[in-house]
């Protein structure tokens, strides 16, 4: 154990940021990110804490997995901002902070008097960032719901139906709005620091995560868009031209099972293919179906897709991915968690914050500093557990 602050983050390339963080839940994710690159991240909790500790699978040492990676590298604070004194003290921290990060349902702070025009008067550099489920504008701006619930609203967690009819939550699901919203909040807030720093002024801007979720498949959505607006102009276009219903027809953009699992064949560009047919010594593949350009899927070439069904059924996944990298074309091995984690380049290209620092192994920053040693990101605290160091750090 190293024999700095226990749930500290040390140097790193945001050394000496402020960052206040007055977040519930999954929206901690925002801060974790500027944690890891070494800000100094404050999190201010209402007496008994964020409820995070108790929220979700496995529980470790006494606390949900959840709260051990959103809350690393942090400090935590109870204030209670129902009381005059808890928003005096918070006002205090926020003339010394740099960016001030509102995790909440919309307008939670204002509602306690802490609005941005009082706050930024105070601090005229402040940089807020108020993220939310939907954010403070349109119909649900005020609607309970959970990270499920963006990726659902935004069209990409869709039910599986059981032969029974009855939907469930499919099998592998990874959630986007939680995640996608605090990455852009973090472009957001570092974005508004450059600024201050050169012009002395802040600023205030939201993220909604549900917004982000569906930011996420722009394309689709414009695709989608184009598509209507054709076909109201009179002007016929079908809707498999569009996302996943197009996907399900594609032939050389597709899944293929291999000896040993799944396999994901992208040979979409003629030189791919090309290479491919050569790699497994069927040039007739090629002179049979050379396809019409650069990005040419072969959609509904069923012939062709037996072919390399058959094809793929003769290798392990780990032969594809090598001869792909002897021969030049793509294919990646279509993992599940359990063998993503075996795997070589998996290995060899992420870092772990390895148990012993914290209760158990937790997947670090995929930012990785060149040239010089990363921050140190120390665990998760016991809500409170800095009062006292951090009133007498930022305000003496």
């Amino acid at each position: 154990m190293s024999d700095l602050h226990d749930n500290e983050t040390t140097g790193g390339v945001l050394a000496g940021l402020r960052v206040l963080d007055v977040s519930l839940l999954g929206p901690a994710i925002l801060a974790q990110q500027l944690a890891d690159l070494g800000a100094d991240v404050v999190k201010v909790e209402p007496p008994g804490g964020d409820h995070v500790r108790k929220v979700g699978w496995p529980i470790i040492d006494g606390a949900a997995l959840m709260h051990w990676h959103v809350n690393r590298g942090k400090r935590s604070i109870i204030l209670d901002l129902k009381t005059k004194a808890g928003i005096e003290t918070f006002i205090a921290l926020v003339k010394k902070a740099d960016i001030l990060i509102e995790g909440m349902r919309p307008g939670a702070l204002s509602r306690r008097g802490l609005t941005w025009e009082r706050l930024s008067a105070e601090n005229p550099r402040l940089v807020y960032c108020s993220i939310s489920g939907f954010g403070s504008t349109g119909p649900l701006a005020q609607l309970a719901t959970h990270g499920a619930g963006f990726d659902a609203w935004a069209g990409i967690l869709a039910p599986q139906i059981d032969e029974n009819g009855t939907p469930h939550f499919p099998e592998r699901r990874t959630p986007i709005g939680y995640f996608a919203g605090s990455l852009w909040g973090a472009i957001g807030v570092l974005a508004g620091v450059i600024r201050a720093r050169a012009t002395g002024k802040g600023y205030h801007f939201e993220i909604s995560q549900a917004g982000a979720a569906a930011a996420i498949s722009a394309m689709a959505l414009e695709a989608q868009r184009y598509v209507d607006r054709r076909n109201a102009s009179g002007i016929s276009e079908t809707d498999d031209k569009v996302g996943s219903n197009r996907l399900r027809s594609s032939v050389r953009l597709a899944f293929y099972r291999a000896k040993d699992g799944y396999v994901l064949f992208m040979a979409t560009e003629q030189k791919f293919w090309r290479n491919f047919c050569t790699a497994v010594s069927r040039p007739d593949l090629f002179a049979a179906h050379p396809g019409k350009g650069d990005y040419d899927q072969d959609y509904g070439n069923e012939v062709l897709r037996g072919e390399l069904a058959a094809l793929f059924k003769e290798r392990t996944m780990a032969e594809w991915v090598e001869l792909g990298l002897a021969s030049d074309f793509a294919v990646v091995q279509a993992h599940t968690q359990k063998t993503l984690l075996q795997d070589a380049h998996f290995k060899a290209s992420m870092a772990w914050l390895p148990e012993g620092e914290h209760p158990c192994d937790l997947l670090a920053t995929p930012i990785m500093t060149l040239g010089e040693p990363p921050a140190i990101v120390h665990r998760a605290p016991k809500a409170g557990e800095n009062t006292e160091t951090v009133l007498k750090e930022w305000l003496e």
